[in-house]
């Protein structure tokens, strides 16, 4: 479930942007441009949370 919603998350954002983007560069809105660039941001979204380790330092356990 959370591989979908983090792609519909990334479809929404990144279709967002590339509107915006192509409308102040005068650019025609291209739908497939979003989709490919959505799946990409998608994928490196996931390569960064599993390099990120989940446990906390020994620092950040000692002050709580």
């Amino acid at each position: 479930m959370q591989y979908i919603v983090t792609f519909i998350w990334s479809f929404l954002l990144v279709s967002m942007l590339n509107y915006v983007v192509s409308s102040v560069l005068g650019a025609d809105f291209d739908f497939q441009t979003a989709i490919v660039t959505s799946v990409v941001f998608t994928i490196l979204v996931f390569i960064i949370g599993a390099v990120i380790p989940n446990e906390s330092t020994p620092e950040a356990a000692d002050n709580h």
